[in-house]
């Protein structure tokens, strides 16, 4: 039986992106769900990954590809990248017939360069689809929508029912679509745990036919994991590697973590520069993150009562799903995420900004004793931005694991992750 559809956030950018554009193409990681969204809008589809039909479309593809994009539309071309040259065929096919909404493509490799590959500008939009948020897996009420923090709304407040426990389970869970519905840990976890051996022993050296050891993607992925949203670098996780005798370059390492960007398992926080009053300097190292956190907890081989144990570990992963579902419900409204810290050490978890320059700063505390010096810190950098340069903040917010979503005096939100969306 097939499982009912679960909306996501992008289902809409994807009936807005058709109607404006020739093709979509929709890119993100393995198990995301991008071809169950994307069959919701298709009216045909050819999948060229399937094990009967591959050999043929391949044939087709060489000789005549125009004859795999016929179909009513939008057909859904699954997996273009298996024959690269499918893409140049579909931006001949949309100008050609001059119609919007023609095609759908789904990709989880970054799209492979060719000679004479045109770029697609102004035939194929793109969309990037990631793993489910909490709001798009039941678990958040949505009662707080960063769109209305943006536009200044305050009559707002509510209560999540996500405990620590819960939460603990939510991080190695994931969400991976076939893993929301699995209320067992162990089959949820397992879930997880076939994506990361996928990605291990298959995935990393199929992207560009590179054959990599899967010890050491391993290893890598662990010590990424141990690193997960802070700023190590290649040379930090190096060292981190020879502690645990691995014998991993730094060069081996960047090339492995490329490798990973390219199948949209590993997604960094890049940092944000605003204009402040002070003459400090920004750094400018991005903060290390997975596309989801489960594949840093499947990596260690950490459980729920795992991350219970250990709570400093505990923040870090989540960390790592606040930003993910941040990211989530900042593309639906054309804006990006990013982290802040400066020489003197001042901290912005994450700093929310949408295509028109408004912004919100973030600052992540699983507990309640912690939320007073995090408005505390937030207070104090937004004091130093100068805003005859860069606009006043719209909002201020305290991301946590409590219960309760509220606006303390000081004007900044206090919002359990259970609490919020889009």
């Amino acid at each position: 039986m097939t499982k009912q559809y679960m909306p996501r956030i992008i289902d809409e950018e994807l009936e807005i992106q058709l109607a404006i554009s020739g093709a979509v193409l929709i890119v993100g990681p393995k198990w995301c769900g991008k071809t169950r969204t994307a069959e919701e809008q298709a009216k045909s589809v050819i999948y060229m990954q399937d094990a009967d039909k591959a050999e043929s479309y391949k044939v087709t593809a060489e000789t005549k590809p125009s004859a795999l994009l016929s179909g009513e539309t939008p057909r859904l071309i699954d997996e273009w990248q298996v024959t690269p040259v499918i893409w140049n065929a579909v931006r001949f096919a949309v100008d050609k017939r001059r119609e919007r909404g023609q095609f759908i493509l789904t990709g989880s490799v970054v799209p492979p360069q060719f000679d004479d590959m045109h770029t697609g500008t102004g035939r194929i939009s793109r969309v990037t689809m990631r793993t489910m948020s909490l709001f798009e897996s039941g678990e958040s009420t949505g009662i707080i929508s960063l769109k209305d923090l943006f536009a200044g709304k305050t009559d707002m407040s509510g209560q999540s029912d996500i405990s620590l426990e819960q939460m603990a389970f939510l991080i190695t869970r994931g969400g991976w679509p076939d893993a929301v519905n699995e209320t067992n840990e162990k089959y949820a976890v397992k879930i997880v745990d076939n994506y990361f051996n996928a990605v291990v022993n298959q995935d990393i050296s199929s992207v560009d036919k590179v054959e990599r050891s899967p010890q050491r993607v391993n290893a890598l992925m662990r010590s990424i994991s141990r690193n997960i949203s802070t700023e190590a670098n290649a040379t930090t996780i190096h060292c981190d590697l020879a502690i645990n005798d691995e014998a991993l370059s730094v060069k081996t390492i960047s090339e492995y973590v490329s490798a990973l960007k390219k199948i949209y398992v590993i997604e960094d926080l890049p940092t944000w520069s605003p204009h402040l009053r002070s003459k400090r300097a920004i750094r400018t190292t991005a903060k290390r993150h997975f596309v989801d956190p489960s594949i840093a907890t499947s990596a260690l081989q950490a459980d729920s009562s795992k991350l219970m144990s250990d709570f400093l570990t505990y923040g870090m992963f989540f960390e790592s799903l606040c930003i993910r579902d941040l990211r989530i419900y900042s593309d639906s409204l054309g804006g990006s995420v990013f982290h802040y810290r400066d020489q003197v050490g001042v901290e912005v978890d994450a700093i929310v900004q949408l295509r028109d320059e408004r912004w919100g700063a973030v600052e992540v505390k699983m507990g309640a004793g912690m939320i007073e010096a995090a408005a505390e810190n937030l207070l104090k950098f937004r004091d130093n931005i100068d805003t005859t340069r860069t606009p006043a903040p719209s909002f201020l917010m305290v991301l946590t694991a409590t219960d309760y979503a509220f606006q303390m005096k000081n004007g900044v939100w206090v919002v359990p992750l259970g609490c919020l969306r889009d």
